[in-house]
This record gives C-alpha cells, sequence and structure tokens, in this order.
C-alpha cells in the first residue's frame, strides 16, 4: 500500500494525497456477502436529531466480515483483496474447501492465492487465526477477542496490531496499539500479522466536499455560538472561550469519563501513555 501525491491542477488536488490501491485486485463485491446499509441523518426513531453535523453522504453497501473466525481446521484460499467503504483497511474474499465464502480484515502482506486456516494446533503463520494459549510471545497480531466466540473486537483498523508480550495462568498479556497492557483469556482467538492500508494515515482528503461524500457535514465550533447555544459562545470580539467543554458544560479535556466499576478495571496492567 502506497500514497500519491497529486498535482495541483485544481484547488481541491493542490493538498491531496490519495492512496494508490495498488493491493486491489477486484472491484465488485462478492454478492452473497453483500447487504443494504441504511443512513440515519444523526436522527433516532421519532425523527429527532440526537447526533449533529451527520447527513448525505454517498450510498454505500455493507461487507458481511467475518471477525469470529469459527471456520475451524478448514483451509481457505485468498481469492481477491477488496477495498471496503465502511472501514479503513481492506479486506479479503476467502474461499473455503467446502465452497463456502467469507470476508476477513486484510493483514499486511496478504496475496491472492495464499492459504489460510484459522483454529486450535494450526500454524501461527500469517492470516491464520489461533488461541492466544498457541501464538509464540513476542507475535505481532490483529483482531484479538475480549471473550471467547464473540469475535474480533481489538486492533482491526488501518495499520493497527497488537503484540503478545506474556502469559500466565489463563490469561495472556497484550499490548494494544494504544500502548495500553492488558491481559485477555488465553482461550480468545487473535489473527497473526498487522492489518493492511498502513498508509491510511498519511492521506490528505484535499477539499471539505471529499467529507460531505463521506457523509460527514461542517462542525461548527463552540466559540463561534451565542451563549445561550454554548457555554463558550459569547463574549466581545473574539473571545478564546475559556475552559474547553461540552455543548453540556462538561470539560472536554482531561475529564475522566470512564466507569470506575467496569468489568475490566482490573484486567488492565499499564494504561496508555498520557
Amino acid at each position: 500500500m502506497a500514497v500519491k501525491k497529486l498535482r495541483p491542477i485544481t484547488p481541491g488536488t493542490r493538498h491531496r494525497i490519495a492512496p494508490t490501491f495498488d493491493e486491489i485486485t477486484s472491484d465488485v463485491p462478492e454478492k452473497s456477502l453483500v447487504t443494504s446499509l441504511r443512513k440515519t441523518g444523526g436522527r433516532n426513531n421519532s425523527g429527532k436529531m440526537t447526533m449533529r453535523y451527520i447527513g448525505g453522504g454517498h450510498k454505500r453497501q455493507y461487507r458481511i466480515i467475518d471477525f469470529k473466525r469459527d471456520k475451524h481446521n478448514i483451509p481457505a484460499t485468498v481469492k481477491t483483496i477488496e477495498y471496503d467503504p465502511n472501514r479503513s483497511a481492506r479486506i479479503a474474499l476467502l474461499h473455503y474447501a467446502d465452497g463456502e465464502k467469507r470476508y476477513i480484515i486484510a493483514p499486511e502482506g496478504l496475496k491472492v492465492g495464499n492459504k489460510i486456516i484459522s483454529g486450535k494446533g494450526v500454524p501461527p503463520e500469517l492470516g491464520n487465526a489461533l488461541p492466544l494459549a498457541e501464538i509464540p510471545l513476542g507475535t505481532v497480531i490483529h483482531n484479538i477477542e475480549i471473550k471467547p466466540g464473540k469475535g474480533g473486537a481489538m486492533a482491526r483498523s488501518a495499520g493497527s496490531f497488537a503484540q503478545l508480550v506474556a502469559r500466565e495462568n489463563r490469561h495472556a498479556t497484550i499490548k494494544l496499539p494504544s500502548g495500553e497492557m492488558r491481559m485477555v483469556l488465553s482461550d480468545c482467538m487473535a489473527t497473526v500479522g498487522a492489518v493492511s492500508n498502513a498508509d491510511h494515515m498519511n492521506q490528505s482528503i484535499g477539499k471539505a466536499g471529499r467529507n460531505r461524500w463521506k457523509g460527514i457535514r461542517p462542525r461548527t465550533r463552540g466559540v463561534a455560538m451565542n451563549p445561550v447555544d454554548h457555554p463558550m459562545g459569547g463574549g466581545e470580539g473574539k473571545a478564546s472561550g475559556g475552559h474547553p467543554r461540552s455543548r453540556k458544560g462538561l470539560y472536554a479535556k482531561g475529564k475522566k469519563t470512564r466507569s470506575r466499576k467496569k468489568y475490566s478495571n482490573n484486567l488492565i496492567i499499564a494504561r496508555r501513555p498520557k
């Protein structure tokens, strides 16, 4: 995966840094693994706007991704590497030996024609999914389950990966992309390798219209509002706004929002660096 700097032919391409899509091998998704995706425009079931700055955007179809990797000990062949409009990573279409087709998040370096497999006792090679109890220490992993059988929930976005650093009793210790160190049950599944499309972070959209294509509307700054609309609004001239806070008055920087009774608090060994 690489990015390209576009020639400044228009104002929208002057600062645009776009993906090259070199690794994409098909632009038509597998029909049996595609479903419709409805837009909300930020409205709830009664039509009231509950999230601002959402609306419009290009129509999308959702690709059904296999996060569980529960088709154990059946080999699969990678048929295509595809673009997915619903996530930053690339996805791979697998054809299993029994005829079933599934999408997975494509690891970095996975090629068309590669053979992958999941389950207990499989080799810890790129794209294979196996329990944390059987993965060698120091291995780079992604799509990690928090609860066994529930499906991968951690390290799923473009370029992200975690590292297995230790094992003790029923738990394995992993270092997450944020730098946090936490314990996970050794029965949880994880996929070997880092997530594809690591250059996603280097992209520059180039113009505001591209955000509208994503369904993101222009955002109004709190300091530009009136006092009736926002705690940081009002004042003579360009007032700084005081302490950064949300529309409801909660501090936006530094206030702890994590529940003291959260189930995973005792599983976290070291919090992410501040």
